[in-house]
């Protein structure tokens, strides 16, 4: 039950956020029992975004939230990862990120939780 919670600073095309859910789909996989099966994805788009008292170059915050108990291991290569897609993908550089994981034992679904 992984959910990525993507704001960036610049303006996405279409293509861009496609190749975003199919490159984010895949790396979920890095952190171990997750896939791109369970996977949501929210990609908020020309957020306005202060790094370091400025504005004017592309920034990102992602928020990785999982259920369960991965190892810290697993949310560094999740790490690189993001940050490589993210600048592949829309230009911003690995200083302009901050990435924070959230795991929680109380994930809801359908109805009940997990």
């Amino acid at each position: 039950m992984p959910f990525i919670d993507s704001k960036v600073s610049v303006k996405t095309t279409p293509e861009q956020r496609t190749e975003l859910k199919e490159r984010l789909g895949q790396a979920i996989a890095l952190i171990p029992g997750k896939s791109e099966s369970w996977l949501m994805i929210d990609l908020a788009d020309e957020q306005e975004m202060y790094f370091r008292g400025d504005g004017q170059k592309p920034t990102a915050f992602i928020c990785v939230n999982i259920f369960g108990d991965p190892d810290r291991a697993a949310f560094e290569r999740m790490t690189a990862e993001l940050t490589k897609i993210y600048g592949e993908v829309l230009g911003i550089a690995p200083d302009r990120m901050y990435i924070k994981y959230t795991a929680s034992h109380e994930w809801g679904w359908n109805g009940s939780n997990f």
